[in-house]
């Protein structure tokens, strides 16, 4: 593939709700052009962007894809991301890459929360955006719908460019408003045919003008001195309005037989913008790395996009991030699930280059090292699982599968849990999570299970108490003696204080600190359940002492032992951390999201209205209770919910619960 000038690059994201036919568009556009002998199928693992084994086994998009194609002797990047919920991250690796974002849009099942989203996305990452309604073979297509739909959500932006004539729920022909002309098709080939006589196409064609007329100044004069347009004037008004992100421009037609394909495929060469409009260029080589993939056999691959200069193999470029240099070995353009080498990677266009050791997605490479390019937010995961080995020993192949998978998936947390030890992954969803334990068999050759996370709890007391603790024992020789009192009481404290009032030397002052480290080694296991005890002041006021036979390690048993007698009848509770919650959520939904809450025992502390009808609640909630949260609001709202969750303190445990608690801990 030849290098093109950055005027002649079009790197365009298929965005969408799942079963949209954004992959099926993206490989409808290779076959149009060439690139590919059929059309390839999700559903059959046969589509040419969905070439991850997960992705064939699943029938969907898991990840992210690129395909570089020329026509017109022009470069397009097609870069397909998923569409389901829990694997967003990938939107935000296409539109980081993207100029231009494409927003399938199914003519059976209209305007989805995921095309809602995607398209929030994209008009927030300031890309050009167009929609094309798909699928319209299908009986229960409507296209006019779908257009009230766009119109009712976006208003003036929306602009019909390529609309259908139904007769029968059958697409007749297809009518281009840019030429006023009407079109069958023969397979993918539009072919020219008579214009039909249509209200509704006459409407669109209405709605076309004026968004052209308010995208230039001077066709505006026109359009209000009654003057027609030419075809080329309409198209100059529709790349200034789509560059400006004034007109969202609709196409349509069928993804699984390329009808109407081609006309989105002419918009792209001719009418959206390319990658030197859209991009300001840096003043040296650099390079944003948008996404990763490890793979134990293949190694690491890097997808980037250069933001400056050219980027070429046996190059040196310094990682913003982590200040040490990478060798770019060799740049190679991307096909797919297949690579092919490249002499350069010049700006504005797309390339992938392997085994760069420090590097993953979002680090900027560049000449100096100094520069920093922005990525797309990345999704906050929020479904929380304790991992664990299915077989013992494969503890620490599970650990490096999880570590590499991590560098191809922003979006995937892991970490240990300092206070129940166990390691925790937290992903955006079920089927996400059930990727990351797929590819941990299929790619690291380790299998695991899930478990719900344990409970940090903690034990306190409740009144206070004296104690006494004596250790004595004899076997020949130096015997073994301390004694202690000590007076145990609650205290606003995220540990255990120690005094000590003795008088008289009844406990001499070099046995202190064994005494206190045999309180605090105790506390370290509570009496109820083993939980680390808090909120406990613990006062030495009297004891006894031998002169032979008292040690620090006789005196450190005294105290364990006063402690364990005296914090059993100082009337111990679990504490249980309870965590503040902001869910933001559209208003026809709050009342569903409240009551949940109140079921998991949540407590709403504040509500107040947000942007686009959502409403901001702030509530605290148990951590016990928010296991399946991210599932249940997903449900609710459709995944149009988004929360974040943080630490505030610990509570007491109802009764109730407090006794199910320690009867399950003492199970296990």
């Amino acid at each position: 593939m030849k290098v093109y000038e950055s005027e002649k690059i079009k790197n365009i994201a298929f965005l969408g709700h799942s079963n949209s036919g954004k992959t099926t568009l993206a490989d409808s556009i290779i076959y149009c052009l060439g690139g590919a002998d059929r059309i390839g199928k999700t559903a059959e693992g046969t589509a040419i962007l969905d070439f991850d084994p997960e992705e064939k086994k699943r029938g969907c998009s898991v990840s992210t894809s690129v395909y570089a194609l020329e026509a017109n002797d022009q470069k397009i990047n097609l870069i397909d991301a998923p569409g389901l919920f829990d694997f967003a991250s990938g939107i935000s690796e296409a539109l980081s890459a993207a100029d231009c974002a494409v927003i399938t849009v199914s003519g059976k099942s209209g305007i989805t929360v995921g095309a809602k989203q995607c398209f929030e996305k994209a008009r927030n990452a300031k890309k050009a955006t167009a929609f094309f309604v798909g699928k319209l073979d299908s009986s229960h297509a409507h296209f006019y719908r779908v257009i009230s739909s766009l119109v009712g959500s976006y208003g003036a932006v929306i602009c019909p460019v390529i609309v259908p004539f139904v007769e029968d729920d059958t697409v007749k022909c297809y009518v281009n408003l840019v030429e006023n002309q009407a079109y069958k098709f023969d397979g993918i080939k539009p072919v020219k045919c008579e214009m039909p006589v249509s209200s509704d196409i006459s409407s669109m064609r209405d709605m076309l003008l004026e968004a052209v007329a308010s995208a230039d100044e001077e066709l505006m004069e026109k359009y209000f001195d009654g003057q027609e347009f030419t075809a080329e004037e309409m198209s100059r008004g529709l790349s200034a309005g789509i560059a400006s992100g004034d007109i969202c421009p609709v196409y349509c037609g069928v993804q699984q037989t390329g009808e109407g394909v081609q006309f989105l495929i002419d918009a792209i060469l001719n009418i959206f913008p390319s990658a030197a409009a859209a991009n300001k260029p840096q003043g040296e080589n650099c390079a944003l790395v948008f996404k990763t993939i490890a793979d134990p056999f293949v190694g690491k691959l890097s997808y980037f996009k250069v933001s400056g200069g050219e980027i070429s193999g046996d190059m040196r470029l310094k990682n913003n991030r982590t200040g040490e240099e990478e060798r770019i070995a060799k740049v190679m353009v991307l096909k797919g699930g297949k690579q092919e080498d490249a002499g350069k990677i010049p700006f504005g266009d797309i390339g992938c280059v392997s085994k760069l050791s420090g590097t993953v997605t979002g680090d900027t490479l560049s000449a100096s090292g100094n520069i920093k390019i922005d990525t797309v937010d990345f999704p906050k995961p929020t479904l929380k699982a304790a991992i664990y080995p299915v077989k013992k020993g494969d503890e620490e192949k599970i650990s490096s599968g999880l570590a590499r998978i991590c560098e191809e998936d922003p979006s995937l947390q892991v970490y240990t849990d300092s206070e129940t030890h166990e390691q925790i992954i937290v992903t955006l969803g079920d089927q996400h999570t059930d990727v990351v334990l797929s590819k941990l068999k299929t790619k690291f050759g380790c299998e695991a299970e899930l478990k719900e996370p344990k409970i940090a709890y903690r034990e306190t007391i409740k009144k206070s108490v004296k104690a006494q603790g004596r250790h004595k024992k004899q076997s020949g020789g130096h015997g073994q003696f301390g004694d202690v009192w000590i007076e145990f009481e609650p205290c606003d404290s995220d540990d255990l204080i120690f005094e000590e009032k003795v008088f008289g030397g009844a406990v001499p002052k070099n046995f202190f600190p064994a005494v206190e480290k045999g309180l605090r080694d105790s506390a370290q296991a509570g009496v109820l359940a083993g939980f680390k005890m808090v909120g406990i002041k613990a006062t030495l006021y009297d004891g006894s002492y031998h002169p032979v036979d008292s040690s620090e390690m006789a005196f450190k048993t005294a105290a364990s032992l006063a402690f364990k007698e005296g914090i059993s009848n100082a009337n111990p509770v679990l504490l249980e951390p309870i965590y503040t919650l902001n869910v933001t959520v559209p208003d026809e939904m709050l009342g569903d999201v409240i009551g949940d809450i109140n079921k998991r025992r949540g407590r709403i502390i504040g509500m107040e209205p947000g942007e686009n009808k959502l409403q901001n609640l702030t509530a605290e909630v148990p951590i016990a209770e928010m296991s399946d949260f991210s599932t249940a609001m997903r449900a609710i709202s459709q995944g149009t919910a988004t929360f974040t969750t943080e630490f505030a303190r610990y509570e007491e445990v109802p009764a109730a619960i407090m006794q199910k608690v320690i009867e399950k801990v003492k199970a296990e």
